[in-house]
């Protein structure tokens, strides 16, 4: 059996909270959201940022490194998202030699 296939965090959660940003911010051009693929790939979107995911697992966290666009700007970075006891996500996403935020995803 594979890592990804253990994984309990595959699936679409919607990001309701950040440290950094307002509701109204992460909702900017559509809902906030990150999907997490059993196949070794990811997407994020909130605010002007869509973003693709390379992924690694483990049974109830993920790591990944991620890149994509902020208003047409060419980005970077990684991060790691765990589940907790509650059933939500905890995401720490961190920009390439920029802001770090920690954002909260539900399923």
């Amino acid at each position: 059996m594979s890592a990804a296939s253990r994984c309990r965090l595959i699936g679409r959660w919607r990001i309701v909270e950040a440290d950094l940003w307002d509701r109204d911010y992460l909702d900017l051009v559509q809902p906030a959201a990150i999907s997490i693929g059993a196949s070794g790939r990811g997407e994020i979107a909130f605010g002007a940022m869509q973003a693709r995911l390379d992924l690694g697992y483990s049974q109830s966290t993920i790591s990944f490194t991620w890149y994509g666009f902020d208003e047409m700007d060419e980005i970077s970075g990684d991060g790691h998202a765990e589940l907790l006891d509650d059933g939500s996500i905890e995401i720490a996403f961190a920009y390439q030699n920029g802001d770090e935020a920690v954002l909260k995803a539900q399923a």
